[in-house]
């Protein structure tokens, strides 16, 4: 077996998994699981990889994914926590009483809050704010959900493309470039994509009036899940309204602790959690138990496609060193006695397919593919198996190494959330209660737009060549 045909087998597990995740026909999870241990076994047969190698792929990957799967979890409880205590009822009338019936203002509202809590550049964290504060918002208005996600996602690409953020750290490495540097050149397009971002919500917001948004006689469109009226009913012993400022300080705590990044991911929601439980219902481990069961449900999905990502990761990503330890994704040259990951096969496989007459026009191909790549490749093999490779392919031409980075790093930008590796993505979509063929669905000509709106500027301001 060699590595065009590991390549090949790469993509056709990855074709897979999209097809099955955007027909519905099975838990991500399940898909996450399934086709990737179909795909183990055939490279063991290969002998491509070995049994104790996939082993220690697999045990790579939850490794990996272990600390977000923490973060999720107790995000669900703190934010849940917060939710039932009554909290984002106060938020929400507040900026009911800003926007009023107007459908355009909560998207233009949507926009606003997750450009300004994006600033940290997770995206984990900025769908735990974004969401339990907009969702409800959404649902009282008979906005679709799906929106809410596109607006979150667009608008967290035009921040992605801050020096701290990890496309553009990624980006900066493969450069060997200082990411401030690289920020300053990128500036202009970063400005243009934040206004873009803005125009996008403004539009998204006349689509949702369109369709009959906002108006208090139209069905509402939450379908078969509980009403926001239900959910309250079942909670009202849970509502805290004296407790509101607490709350709020204890959120703004917890959300600077997210953002300082001296802890672990996972620990100021832990802490959090334990805070507000303690702070909102006392010593009463019954009420408690209660409490807790009352968000396990979601929690335990999450966890539960998590894991399920984590095998997928593993195997895909990983690549196994001569003495049979698995290599980290982010080492851009691999040694020459080791065994490159799938992803990384599918890589060489891609750029070897080019077309010799299109070199010179490299980054023009790339943003027709922009959206197949997003859905084919996790961030990581992106940046650190593909661009280099692509960035040999340019030189090859005589182009040079930034433009070439440039574009594939404004190509990837809003097209991280749509990606079904991407764990922030399982994160949001879980919170919204949207299936990820929904999101995908709802985003992916947007995103795409988005990328090539972004890149013709770059053109116009003569950062990347016609």
């Amino acid at each position: 077996m060699n590595e065009s045909l590991v390549g090949i087998l790469g993509l056709l597990c990855i074709a897979a998994i999209v097809i099955t995740l955007l027909k519905g026909r099975t838990q991500p999870a399940i898909t996450f699981i399934l086709y990737p241990t179909a795909l183990a076994v055939i490279l063991i047969i290969g002998k491509w990889y070995s049994f104790d190698d996939i082993a220690a792929m697999i045990r790579s990957g939850f490794s990996s994914t272990a600390p977000t799967a923490a973060l999720f979890v107790f995000s669900i409880l703190f934010f849940g926590i917060m939710n039932d205590t009554g909290m984002f009822d106060v938020i929400i009338r507040k900026l009911m009483a800003m926007v009023g019936d107007s459908v355009v203002g909560v998207a233009m509202v949507t926009a606003i809050i997750t450009l300004v809590c994006h600033l940290d550049c997770s995206g984990a964290s900025t769908f735990c704010i974004l969401i339990p504060a907009m969702l409800p918002v959404y649902r009282r208005m008979r906005m679709r959900e799906t929106t809410l996600l596109r607006i979150g996602v667009v608008c967290m690409g035009a921040m992605n493309l801050l020096p701290w953020s990890g496309a553009s750290l990624r980006t900066a490495t493969v450069l060997a470039m200082e990411g401030s540097k690289l920020w300053r050149t990128v500036l202009p397009i970063q400005i243009f994509s934040v206004a873009l971002s803005l125009g996008h919500a403004f539009l998204a917001g006349i689509q949702e009036k369109a369709r009959g948004a906002g108006a208090k006689d139209r069905p509402t469109n939450i379908g078969e899940r509980e009403t926001l009226a239900e959910v309250k009913t079942d909670g009202k012993d849970l509502t805290r309204p004296d407790r509101f400022l607490v709350n709020i300080l204890l959120t703004i705590a917890v959300i600077a602790m997210l953002a300082w990044n001296r802890f672990p991911g996972y620990y100021p929601t832990m802490l959090g959690a334990v805070a507000a439980i303690f702070i909102n219902y006392g010593f009463n481990a019954v009420f408690q138990k209660k409490l807790i069961n009352r968000h396990a449900a979601p929690a335990l999905t999450m966890c539960i496609t998590m894991m399920g990502a984590a095998v997928l990761m593993g195997i895909l990503t990983s690549s196994i060193g001569a003495d049979g330890r698995v290599l980290p994704s982010s080492m851009i040259e691999l040694p020459h006695d080791s065994t490159p990951s799938v992803m990384r096969c599918l890589a060489n496989l891609i750029t070897a397919a080019l077309p010799a007459a299109l070199g010179k026009h490299l980054h023009l191909l790339l943003c027709a593919l922009a959206v197949p790549l997003a859905l084919s490749f996790d961030t990581d093999s992106y940046f650190y198996g593909m661009l280099p490779v692509m960035l040999g392919i340019g030189q090859a031409f005589g182009l040079e190494a930034l433009p070439i980075a440039i574009t594939m790093l404004i190509l990837r930008l809003s097209a991280t959330f749509i990606c079904p590796m991407t764990s922030a993505l399982l994160l949001a979509t879980s919170m919204a209660d949207v299936p990820i063929r929904n999101h995908i669905k709802a985003s992916a000509l947007y995103v795409w737009s988005f990328s090539f709106l972004c890149l013709l500027f770059a053109v116009f301001i003569e950062l990347v060549p016609v």
